[in-house]
């Protein structure tokens, strides 16, 4: 076997271990599923923060295995303690992510449970804002950069010091947030702690990231959002959160 196949295998064993990072976070996500609808979890901070980094690890770190993959392989020595270090820099930043998360499904909650109508007017800006974004410049942009992450790959080459791979793992992760964060705007509408919202905009994310044809994914899901935001005024249910067809724990405590 030669020298690069060993190599290339290794980075693969890497982008193994992320996969099953993100299924561990899927675990504890479904095993957890009562507890992080309950009022209590919801308006505590540190408790909804490790939720939601829970959450972004599981939604997020399958679309970026490839990438650790390749950046494994330049790492030549001590991979598992510096990979570990990249894919927590990665999900710092999704973790971070959380604190205005936090502020916009508390805003949520209020209008969902006092003002019912103004509810699907913000339902329709979500929707209207993600679609927008979904087929603007900056969207292309970012989802280049996630889908052909080699140009990224020879900026980290000149990272020096012990918290280079954390640095390059937050870079990595900020591009990705440039590229998703519109799309994680919709937990607005169908709501925080919604499994179903999850595994729908999880499956979105690796469409754009990994199909051949992900950015006309991004355009599709764009175009479709836009049409939500006109359908969710003869249709609330749309956007549940919005709209008090699906109270979480934030709304109950409002109610």
């Amino acid at each position: 076997m030669t020298r690069t196949a060993i190599t290339v295998r290794r980075g693969a064993g890497h982008a193994e271990l992320v996969l099953l990072t993100a299924a561990a976070a899927w675990a504890w996500v479904v095993l957890r599923r009562g507890d992080t609808g309950s009022g209590a979890m919801a308006w505590d901070l540190p408790a909804f923060l490790g939720m939601w980094t829970v959450m972004m690890a599981a939604m997020m770190l399958p679309a970026t295995a490839p990438v650790a993959a390749l950046y494994a392989r330049t790492v030549p020595v001590h991979r598992t303690p510096r990979m570990t270090a990249f894919t927590a820099g990665y999900v710092l930043v999704w973790s971070a992510a959380g604190l205005p998360a936090y502020a916009l499904a508390a805003g949520a909650a209020h209008i969902a449970a006092t003002h019912p109508a103004a509810g699907t007017a913000a339902a329709a800006a979500v929707f209207a804002v993600n679609g927008v974004y979904q087929l603007s410049p900056l969207k292309d942009r970012c989802l280049t950069k996630c889908r052909s992450p080699i140009g990224l790959l020879l900026r980290y080459a000149p990272y020096r010091g012990p918290s280079r791979h954390l640095r390059a793992g937050a870079h990595h992760g900020a591009f990705c947030l440039g590229c998703c964060w519109s799309l994680m705007l919709l937990f607005m509408a169908f709501g925080v702690m919604n499994p179903w919202a999850m595994v729908g905009l999880a499956a979105v994310v690796t469409a754009e990231k990994r199909l051949p044809r992900g950015p006309l994914v991004a355009r599709a899901v764009g175009l479709a959002s836009l049409a939500l935001a006109l359908a969710v005024f003869w249709a609330p249910l749309l956007a549940p959160n919005l709209t008090g067809g699906g109270m979480t724990g934030m709304t109950r405590a409002y109610a």
